[in-house]
């Protein structure tokens, strides 16, 4: 399904100290993608905690599309200011942006298997 809020992602200082929270307080799994990034598992919505240094500000909502390009098109259409230019990561392809209100947001499209 294209264009529905799929993955939530956690900014921290401290990945190590905010997944093992996640995992003491809710019983949440974790899933280590390196040093800077955890994936959470059995958390409700997929999610990961980041502490690299281009880390966003705050706890970011991850769109999931079948056609970035245009997605990327409809934000700024819709008055949203590109944050991060189109870039891979390992599961994909994404771009962040910022609505009209204020929230920092990212869309991307999953690389195929």
């Amino acid at each position: 399904m294209a264009d529905k809020i799929d993955y939530i992602e956690f900014p921290s200082s401290n990945r190590a100290q905010s997944s093992a929270f996640f995992q003491a307080a809710f019983g949440w799994g974790i899933v280590s993608y390196g040093r800077d990034y955890d994936g959470l598992a059995d958390a409700g919505i997929d999610g990961g905690i980041d502490q690299a240094a281009e880390k966003v500000a705050a706890t970011m909502a991850i769109i999931r599309t079948h056609d970035l390009d245009d997605a990327e098109r409809r934000v700024v259409t819709a008055g949203g200011t590109i944050t991060r230019p189109q870039f891979d990561f390992p599961g994909g392809r994404r771009f962040h942006f910022r609505e009209p209100g204020g929230n920092e947001m990212a869309v991307y499209v999953a690389r195929e298997m």
